[in-house]
């Protein structure tokens, strides 16, 4: 027997992810990022300010991003100035991301506004609980069915 929609924990996951993209897309508007990019632009800061550069492809995995579609938006990136694509010296296929200064001085503006919605969005949960649960269901989502 199907459930009621409203009973539905993937269509209310569905409504719940729509509405927390919202307030973060309206969040970055004033940034010139959309989702995808700030995701991308963080991932690239957070790696240089742990010494590291790592490639578009490693950039994809940290993202949970589509490989294609992340070189695309890292080009957008690299055309606003807020990042650089540099051939890795050791793999000329590869490429290897730098934060310019200009999105040294973003990523941690962008972060701070994104991790301010997380709070406001959050506030009627409890903040702890959801992360357990959301951790939860990505370590189900990652096990073979």
């Amino acid at each position: 027997m199907p459930l009621n929609p409203q009973e539905s924990p993937g269509l209310l996951l569905w409504h719940v992810t729509l509405a927390s993209q919202r307030q973060v897309a309206a969040a970055l508007h004033r940034f010139d990022l959309t989702h995808v990019q700030f995701v991308l632009l963080a991932v690239t800061w957070w790696s240089n300010t742990h010494d590291s550069l790592p490639t578009q492809a490693e950039a994809a995995e940290l993202a949970g991003a589509d490989v294609k579609m992340t070189s695309q938006v890292l080009r957008t990136l690299e055309r606003k100035g807020l990042l650089a694509r540099n051939v890795d010296p050791s793999d000329t296929r590869a490429r290897r991301l730098t934060a310019t200064d200009a999105g040294r001085e973003l990523a941690p503006r962008a972060i701070a506004a994104v991790e301010d919605v997380d709070r406001r969005f959050f506030a009627s949960a409890e903040q702890g609980e959801a992360l357990r649960l959301l951790r939860a269901l990505m370590v189900a989502r990652s096990e073979p069915a």
